[in-house]
C-alpha cells in the first residue's frame, strides 16, 4: 500500500467515526453549543462539509477555486463563519449529514484517482495529494474534538493522530509567520509517546530546543482544542516554550484557543 492511500484510508476511518458520533442525534443535540465561539454541533459538521467541498473544487475545477480563495481574501475574518452559517440555516440535520457523507464519498475517489504528481491549488501552497488527505484528516479529527467534547465524550487515540501531529510540527514556520514573528532557524526535537508506548520523532536528534509529550496532548496543542496549561506537553528552550504558545496546524489566522480546563463554562 502506498503512503497516498495509506492516508486516504485513514481519511475516511477518521471520518466514520465522527459519523457514528453524530449520527443517532437528536435535533436538540444538533443545536447544542460546542466549544467553538457561536458553532452548534451541526456547525462543525456544516464546516467540514463545507471544507470538503471547496476541497473537491480545488481538485476538479482549480479556476472556480479561485473565485473561493478571491471571497475568502475578501473577508479573511468571516467567510468560514458565513459559510457554515448558510449551510445550517439551508440544512435540517438529516439532510446536512447527506451532504457531508455525499461531499466526502467524492473528494476521497477523486483524491484516490489523482494522478501521481498531481498539485492541488489551496488558500496557501498548492498541496500534493497526500498532504491534501492528511489536512483533512486533521480537521475532522479537530471538529471531531469539538463535538465530542460538546457531548461529553471522551474518544480513544488512534495511530491516525500520527498525521495530525506531523502536519503541527510542518507548520511550525508558519504559525510564526502569520502572527508576524520571525521563525527560528534551527530545527526543533518533537518527541511524542503514543498510548501504546512507542516513541515517535521529529527533527533532529541533538538540538537543543526540545519538545516531549504524549501524542494525544501534543495534537490537542497543535489544534488549538485545549489549552497549554491542561496538557503535559513540556518544552525546553526559549524559542520551543514560545512555539508551545502560539502553535497551530490549521491554515487561517491565529485561532483564540481554549481558555484553561478551570475557566471553561459548559457547553452541554
Amino acid at each position: 500500500m502506498s503512503a497516498v492511500v495509506a492516508v486516504i484510508d485513514d481519511l475516511r476511518e477518521e471520518s466514520d467515526e465522527l459519523d457514528e458520533l453524530v449520527r443517532e442525534l437528536a435535533a436538540p443535540d444538533w443545536r447544542g453549543p460546542t466549544p467553538a465561539d457561536r458553532w452548534t454541533v451541526a456547525h462543525q459538521i456544516a464546516h467540514l462539509s463545507w471544507t470538503d467541498e471547496v476541497a473537491l473544487l480545488a481538485a476538479t475545477e482549480p479556476d472556480r477555486f479561485g473565485d473561493e480563495v478571491t471571497k475568502a481574501l475578501a473577508a479573511p475574518d468571516s467567510f468560514v463563519d458565513e459559510a457554515a452559517d448558510a449551510l445550517v440555516a439551508a440544512h435540517a440535520p438529516g439532510a446536512l449529514l447527506a451532504r457531508w457523507r455525499e461531499g466526502r464519498q467524492r473528494l476521497d475517489k477523486v483524491l484516490r484517482d489523482a494522478p501521481d504528481g498531481t498539485r492541488i491549488p489551496w488558500y496557501g501552497p498548492p498541496m500534493s495529494v497526500a498532504s491534501m488527505a492528511t489536512a483533512r484528516l486533521m480537521e475532522t479529527w479537530a471538529h471531531g474534538q469539538d463535538i465530542a467534547d460538546a457531548l461529553g465524550v471522551t474518544r480513544t487515540p488512534t495511530a491516525r493522530l500520527r498525521h495530525v501531529a506531523r502536519i503541527g510540527v510542518r507548520a511550525r514556520n508558519y504559525a510564526y509567520a502569520v502572527r508576524g514573528i520571525t521563525a527560528p532557524e534551527e530545527e526543533f526535537r518533537v518527541e511524542l509517546l503514543t498510548p501504546d508506548g512507542e516513541t515517535i520523532a521529529y527533527g533532529p536528534e541533538g538540538a537543543a530546543q526540545r519538545i516531549t509529550g504524549p501524542l494525544l496532548d501534543f495534537c490537542l496543542l497543535v489544534t488549538q482544542r485545549a489549552h497549554r496549561s491542561d496538557l503535559a506537553v513540556t518544552a525546553e528552550g526559549r524559542d520551543a516554550d514560545q512555539w508551545l504558545s502560539i502553535a497551530q496546524a490549521f491554515a487561517g489566522p491565529p485561532g483564540p484557543g481554549r481558555l484553561p480546563r478551570a475557566e471553561q463554562g459548559d457547553h452541554r
